[in-house]
């Protein structure tokens, strides 16, 4: 039999929105929430492990085989929604009609069996949840060995589960490793670690032979990296500017870098 939710004070809508709304939440209760059609359909084509689903009734006609997994997938965790109440979940402008929780994902990387060959990203102090979000899908798409994200933004921040476009659930992310003791940590595993900086001294990006093991570090959006986080990587790297631009958007520096790392 379906399971219909028609009031907004619902409390599987209450949790939705709490989980949306509030870091601390996340935390505390170990789930995040997904919006839009492609995102839950990546989070069922990865298994990720969902615990609820939401559909308003013309979402789950229109998307018939989505709404039928998700049923089979949750049973009586899956609900058909009214458009009002899909109207309070909803973050987006053109919301699709379809949502999802799903608990936190095991996306831990063990630095003692990582590969001396890797090739990783580490972001340091990113802010913008859609900065992130690209930058993690550029990093799926090159197809990096793992990404560290040190003081960023919370990866299950609605806007960079968005932004990922699924690659959340592709990636192997590390969330909890101070960079001070990082960097050290990945030069003893034999990975060459390098600083993305603006500065003309520093050696091209596009000069530069990545052989073996490497992890590039991008800064925060507004400051990049400070001397002394720049300071503990083995070597500065920048891209060279012409013209009277003098830097790029974390995203697009971060492409660029990626694109050198893995090709």
């Amino acid at each position: 039999m379906q399971n219909t939710i028609t009031s907004r004070d619902n409390p599987k809508i209450k949790e939705y929105v709490r989980l949306r709304d509030s870091k601390s939440a996340r935390a505390a209760e170990k789930k995040f929430v997904l919006e839009g059609l492609r995102i839950v359909e990546d989070a069922l084509r990865e298994n990720a492990p969902l615990s609820a689903a939401f559909m308003t009734e013309d979402a789950a006609e229109k998307h018939g085989d989505t709404a039928q997994r998700l049923q089979e997938k949750l049973a009586d965790n899956f609900f058909v929604i009214s458009g009002e109440v899909s109207k309070k979940l909803a973050e987006t402008p053109s919301p699709q009609g379809v949502y999802a929780c799903a608990g936190i994902l095991d996306k831990k990387i063990y630095l003692d069996k990582i590969e001396s060959d890797g090739r990783f990203l580490i972001l340091n102090r990113l802010q913008d949840p859609g900065n992130v979000g690209t930058i993690l899908r550029t990093a799926d798409a090159v197809g990096v060995s793992g990404v560290f994200l040190c003081g960023c933004c919370d990866i299950y921040n609605p806007k960079v589960v968005r932004s990922t476009m699924g690659s959340l659930f592709r990636l192997p992310i590390e969330t909890d490793f101070p960079y001070e003791k990082l960097i050290p940590a990945l030069k003893r595993r034999g990975i060459e670690t390098c600083a993305a900086v603006v500065d003309k001294n520093a050696a091209s990006l596009k000069e530069h032979v990545f052989s073996g093991g490497a992890a590039v570090v991008i800064g925060n959006e507004g400051s990049g990296l400070s001397e002394s986080e720049a300071l503990l990587c083995d070597k500065r790297l920048t891209i060279k500017m012409k013209g009277t631009i003098e830097s790029l958007n974390a995203a697009t520096a971060a492409a660029l870098f990626l694109w050198e790392l893995c090709s």
